[in-house]
């Protein structure tokens, strides 16, 4: 039925999709997939009185609605990350990392994609680069489900703190194909350079440090397609609160890792925009000084051990494409 038809006129418009012009992308995807215009959202500042609720059994009717954002979106905004330049990373099951690139938008050169960030009342639209890895906190739930090496998914720091290093294990969880910035679905996972010798802990250590590997790529296109060299990262999400994590993203980013007492950020976000829409807070500098830092994590690693990590990282997702 209509979801074979739609998969039909996917696959039959591949060609098509490929070679269409970035600025006629909305009239022609609307006419590839036959949806009338008149069906799309009306566009909203992100802050600002936009509905008021209505017949809703969990909420009376009035409460003005002032806050609208994606929840990445909203999690840059809930870091302060009001700046260009400034980005921000949640680890999440997958992972994803933001940067402001201000009233530009940036076309990437690099496999990421440009975003609306947001846009206060009648003020100027302020855009953002975003680049995902499909997997990342759903990597460890992969050694705890279906490999049992262990019953939560908080004891994967301990496990792997046994041990200095990987010894040469590299798993490069492509478990539903690889995000930014390669964008290849046929891609798998790998896990690779095995031994007699190897052990449960080293796996581990080398799934948490594929989370930090997989974030510096997309790090590096971004420092690509903006041309500036990045002074910190923000990091949220329930795997931030891993410390051995974080020590590794500092190291295989080479910058600071900022950690905020509030790692929940989308949800602080949505409040934020929502608070500004309706007058609760003056400004961005009321609202920056309430994202206060909890620890920073400063690389302790040197330029060249960095570089000859990233070097085999980088075979062995090439050993992993489709």
């Amino acid at each position: 039925g209509r979801a074979a038809h739609v998969t039909d006129v996917s696959n039959a418009s591949r060609t098509q999709l490929m070679n269409l012009r970035t600025a006629e992308w909305d009239d022609d995807l609307l006419r590839l997939f036959r949806v009338p215009r008149s069906l799309l959202p009306r566009i909203v500042s992100s802050s600002g009185e936009v509905a008021r609720t209505k017949g809703l059994t969990f909420l009376p009717d009035g409460i003005p609605i002032t806050g609208v954002a994606g929840d990445q979106q909203a999690a840059l905004f809930g870091q302060g990350c009001f700046i260009e330049g400034e980005s921000k990373c949640t680890f999440g099951t997958g992972s994803f990392l933001l940067m402001n690139t201000g009233s530009r938008i940036v076309r990437s050169r690099a496999g990421l994609l440009s975003t609306v960030a947001w846009r206060l009342g009648s003020g100027p639209m302020v855009y953002a680069l975003e680049g995902g890895a499909f997997v990342c906190g759903a990597a460890v739930q992969f050694l705890r489900d279906q490999m049992g090496f262990f019953k939560k998914s908080e004891d994967v720091e301990a496990l792997a703190r046994t041990v200095q290093d990987t010894g040469g294990v590299e798993f490069v969880p492509a478990l539903v194909g690889l995000g930014a910035p390669h964008w290849d679905p046929a891609a798998r996972g790998l896990l690779c350079g095995l031994t007699r010798g190897t052990t449960r802990a080293q796996i581990a250590l080398a799934a948490l440090e594929a989370m930090a590997l997989q974030n510096a790529e997309i790090l590096a296109a971004m420092e690509k397609d903006l041309g500036a060299r990045l002074k910190s990262v923000r990091v949220d999400g329930g795997a931030s609160g891993n410390d051995l994590l974080m020590q590794r993203q500092a190291d295989y980013l080479g910058v600071e890792v900022v950690r905020p007492k509030q790692i929940e950020s989308t949800s602080a976000g949505s409040a934020y925009l929502a608070g500004l829409g309706v007058g609760f807070w003056a400004g961005l500098e009321e609202v920056r000084k309430m994202g206060k830092a909890r620890r920073t994590f400063r690389p302790k690693i040197t330029e060249a051990v960095r570089a000859e990590r990233l070097e085999r990282w980088s075979r062995a997702v090439a050993r992993a494409r489709g």
